[in-house]
């Protein structure tokens, strides 16, 4: 039996007119272009100031002088800042679907605390130096706390509450382990001090083909979630006798939101509130129909963050502000301000 819902989640969830969908479409070709302006300025704007032509003959007419090997290191950062960017749009949207928190974002089930604490434990314990060999453990980490989360949700029988709850308590251990580990082990603390703030300084060729099948498999599966999604925001029975099978969905949204926020935290470090700010600010205008957010939160969620790069390499020239702190310093007002906003609106 159809369970009716109420009128103003009827008109949210009903088909959009052309018009408004033509709008969506023009909308989100102009994040496009937007999104190819700010990946040009973070190719050719730097700690290291080079002139336009160095910046074209380093892109085009290799020849290994200093320009073109700063330009090379800069492509290299730049796609992993728009595949990591992508990522964390993606997991931030799909967690706030799953658990109805429009304020939820990646840290939320422990997935970032996973990555940092396995990555400790493989400097401290395993003699692990490169970032090759962080990734791996990071992956690792992020992945068993999100099984860890699910088992300890109800598996099953999870709920968005028990989700939250779950994923607040394991990431409040890891950190403290986290904290105790790098406090005894100088150096780890000196190896962990740049990664644990996040950074897209280290990307390297080997780096983004070690993450990219992760990044490109949990993108296609976040992106086939959209109905699913949908079906489940109108309440659990409506999702049902619309054909949503539940526990399915919320386990594959675990999962992808997993697999995107660990292969991302592992290339980059934890980097916040990118998963929290660009689909919250994106639902305002394309409304809660996931077949907009996601892609959406896909290209804006890059912008954000290979903007925040690029004025972390302006603003501390001849040296560079890690992305992490950029990103923590734009977020904090912006989350204060979110948050007053909905309160606002409950009154």
């Amino acid at each position: 039996m159809l369970v009716d819902s109420p009128p103003e989640q009827r008109a949210e969830t009903a088909p959009a007119p052309p018009a408004r969908r033509a709008v969506r479409a023009v909308g989100l070709l102009l994040s496009v272009a937007i999104l190819v302006l700010v990946a040009l300025a973070s190719i050719a704007i730097g700690a290291k100031e080079l002139s336009l032509g160095q910046v074209w003959h380093g892109l085009f007419q290799d020849s290994g002088t200093y320009g073109d090997v700063v330009v090379a290191e800069r492509v290299s950062r730049t796609l992993l800042g728009l595949l990591a960017g992508a990522a964390l749009g993606l997991a931030g949207a799909v967690l706030q679907a799953l658990t109805r928190n429009p304020l939820a974002d990646p840290g939320l089930l422990g997935i970032n605390a996973g990555a940092s604490a396995a990555v400790v434990t493989a400097i401290t314990y395993f003699g692990v130096t490169s970032l090759s060999g962080y990734v791996w453990f990071a992956f690792f980490g992020a992945a068993a706390v999100g099984a860890l989360v699910w088992f300890l949700g109800g598996s099953r029988g999870a709920t968005p509450v028990r989700l939250a709850l779950a994923g607040t308590a394991i990431s409040a251990a890891l950190y403290g382990y986290l904290q105790a580990v790098m406090i005894m082990d100088e150096a780890a603390l000196g190896k962990m001090r740049f990664w644990t703030v996040g950074s897209l300084a280290s990307a390297t060729d080997s780096t983004i083909t070690q993450v990219l099948p992760f990044l490109l498999a949990g993108t296609v599966l976040a992106l086939a979630l959209a109905r699913p999604l949908n079906a489940m925001a109108m309440g659990d029975d409506t999702a049902k006798a619309l054909g949503a099978d539940l526990n399915r969905t919320r386990a594959l949204s675990m999962l992808a939101a997993t697999v995107l926020c660990g292969a991302a935290t592992a290339a980059c470090g934890p980097i916040v509130f990118v998963g929290l700010m660009v689909p919250h600010v994106v639902r305002s205008f394309t409304g809660p129909d996931l077949r907009w957010i996601l892609p959406y939160a896909a290209i804006l969620s890059p912008v954000l963050l290979l903007g925040a790069d690029v004025i972390g390499r302006i603003v501390a020239r001849p040296s560079e502000l890690q992305v992490g702190i950029v990103t923590a310093i734009l977020g904090g007002p912006v989350f204060i301000f979110l948050v007053r906003r909905r309160r606002t609106a409950q009154l």
